[in-house]
This record gives C-alpha cells, sequence and structure tokens, in this order.
C-alpha cells in the first residue's frame, strides 16, 4: 500500500510505535530518547542557542549595535539571507560527527525537525518555492550512502509544506575536506564545484539547507550556480553556524 493512501493519524500512530518498540538515540547524549522526543528534554535543554543579536544577512552572532558581522561586511555572498540555530561548538561538533561520520542517520530527522520548530516565521516571511539539500559529491554519497543535508531538509519540508527537489543541484567536482581548509582555501576549493542537477526546476526562490554554516564558501558556490540559472532569491538555513570570523581579505 502507498504510503500517501494511508491516513495520517495512522501513519503517526504507527511512527509512535515504532518509537516505542525501536527508540531512536537522542543526537546530543546518544542514549535512547523516548516519544515524543527525538532529543531528550536534559539535552535540548542545553543546545547552545544564540541568545545575541545576529548578522542581518548570514545570521551569526554579533554585537548588539552591528547589523553585519565582520564576514558579511568584507565580502559580498551570493545568497540573499540565512540562519544557522545553534552555535558550533563542542557539543553540537560531536552531534555531527556522528550525523555525518558514525551512521547516525537518523539524527537528521530529529535535528531538521528542531530547525523546523524554530524558524517557520522565517519561512512564511521568505517563501520560498522549493526546498534544495546541498549535495554531496557522488563518490563521498556511495561512502556515507546518504546525504546529511538531505536528512535534515526532509522534516523541513514536511513541516513547510514545500516541495524538497534532492537533484536541483549536483556536486560535479570531487572537492577536499573543508575542515582541513582556511577561509581562503574553502573558497578556492570550492570554485565550480556545481553545477545545475537533473531535477533543476525553474523556481522564483530556494531555500538551501544544509548542515554547518563556517566561513559560508559552501552556501555561496552553491548559490551562485543557482543565480547563474537564474533563481531569484536564495536563502538557507543550517542547523549549526560558526562564532568566529574567518575570511581575511
Amino acid at each position: 500500500m502507498q504510503s500517501d493512501r494511508i491516513p495520517r493519524g495512522l501513519r503517526e500512530a504507527g511512527g509512535l510505535l515504532l518509537d516505542l518498540i525501536f527508540p531512536r538515540r537522542c543526537p546530543v547524549c546518544h542514549e535512547a530518547a523516548m516519544p515524543p522526543y527525538h532529543i531528550c528534554p536534559a539535552c535540548r535543554a542545553r543546545l547552545p542557542f544564540i541568545g545575541t543579536a545576529r548578522c542581518g544577512k548570514c545570521g551569526k552572532p554579533v554585537p548588539g549595535t552591528d547589523r553585519l558581522c565582520d564576514d558579511c561586511r568584507t565580502r559580498q555572498h551570493a545568497f540573499d539571507r540565512g540562519l544557522g540555530l545553534l552555535l558550533y561548538d563542542e557539543t553540537m561538533r560531536s552531534t555531527m560527527s556522528y550525523l555525518k561520520y558514525r551512521g547516525r542517520k537518523e539524527y537528521g530527522e530529529a535535528l531538521g525537525e528542531l530547525l523546523a520548530e524554530y524558524t517557520a516565521d522565517l519561512a512564511a516571511l521568505w517563501r520560498p518555492s522549493v526546498i534544495v539539500p546541498v549535495p554531496l559529491h557522488p563518490k563521498k554519497m556511495n561512502t556515507r550512502t546518504y546525504n546529511q543535508a538531505a536528512e535534515i531538509a526532509r522534516p523541513l519540508a514536511r513541516a513547510f509544506g514545500i516541495p524538497m527537489a534532492e537533484t536541483m543541484l549536483r556536486r560535479s567536482s570531487e572537492t577536499l575536506a573543508m575542515k582541513n581548509l582556511d577561509a581562503v582555501e574553502r573558497f578556492r576549493n570550492l570554485e565550480g564545484a556545481f553545477e545545475p542537477g537533473p531535477g533543476f526546476v525553474p523556481a522564483r526562490s530556494v531555500l538551501l539547507v544544509d548542515d554547518i554554516y563556517t566561513t559560508g564558501a559552501t552556501m555561496d558556490a552553491a548559490s551562485l550556480t543557482l543565480r547563474e540559472a537564474g533563481i531569484r532569491e536564495i536563502y538557507f538555513l543550517t542547523v549549526c553556524i560558526g562564532g568566529g570570523f574567518m575570511v581575511q581579505y
């Protein structure tokens, strides 16, 4: 039976039953998180939500009197606006490591649900036509077997009622590991890294989704490809965002 023919209430009840029998693990403490929680309450209470003012362009924390962070004052971004929900601290480094490198695919759904909960107002303001997860290169996808950005994006699409176009962008070149590069090297590393994919649609506006925003190199490269393909408005959401200012010119 196709899932779209099953009443929503029955699907939700089935999901709760599965969670009771095979409880998912909390992405912070990695212990079983009993329904309805996918992040246990104690861990949720210590998540590094950003309580200070944010950059009006990329969403990084800034002093209260500043409208833009040092990065966004220094360089022109290809996207219109974006936001990362949580500060990328040691707790979130561990969580993202499990999601990306230790096979905890289900952590993407829990984090995507959290992101959707706190950014619904932004989604209503931006009104994106389509949600696009930042793609992995096919070689990395074959190794990892899933794209963590897509796992985060799927609950957003469901919560916002916006279609997800997983193949709208394609990673056309294999890049070096970003964590080993400085800010300038990251931008050079991503030049020409993306191209329109087989699922490209001529949308008015796009919401890019990824796990972490640091220098903005990945978002700029993906956004530039979309701009050149005719997309007029480009926004982004990420689970985490770096607090430092990394681009030096």
